[in-house]
């Protein structure tokens, strides 16, 4: 019977567990590995949205090598037509963003009326 004890508790001893500290080093190290991996593809992409983007908004370089007059006016022509619509779009933007300012100072004026706290101004 003491022997068939002392062999059962020879298992338990022997069978310490799922996660010993070596496979924890080893899940840690390999968890940091793929954080790494996922980092690294997630900035290429985010570099490749960029460049795609300074593309989209600044267009394809222009050779200006060699170029004739006529050939310099157009393209500064078309960069002039080119500023042009994006100033429009960043006073159509700046003006959004006034309104959206001016509706939430109204609505914290609001908010403290209700409330029965007054802002000194």
């Amino acid at each position: 019977v003491r022997k068939r004890l002392e062999e059962a508790s020879k298992a338990k001893k022997a069978k310490k567990g799922f996660m010993t500290p070596e496979r924890k080093k080893k899940l840690r190290l390999l968890l940091r590995k793929m954080a790494a991996e996922e980092l690294k593809k997630q900035q290429e992409i985010k570099a490749q949205e960029r460049q795609r983007i300074i593309k989209e908004r600044c267009g394809e370089p222009k050779q200006l090598d060699g170029a004739n007059e006529a050939t310099l006016i157009k393209i500064l022509q078309e960069f002039h037509k080119r500023i042009d619509a994006i100033e429009d779009v960043k006073y159509d933007l700046e003006y959004v963003v006034r309104q959206k300012d001016f509706e939430i100072n109204e609505l914290n004026i609001q908010v403290n009326d209700l409330r029965g706290k007054f802002v000194k101004p």
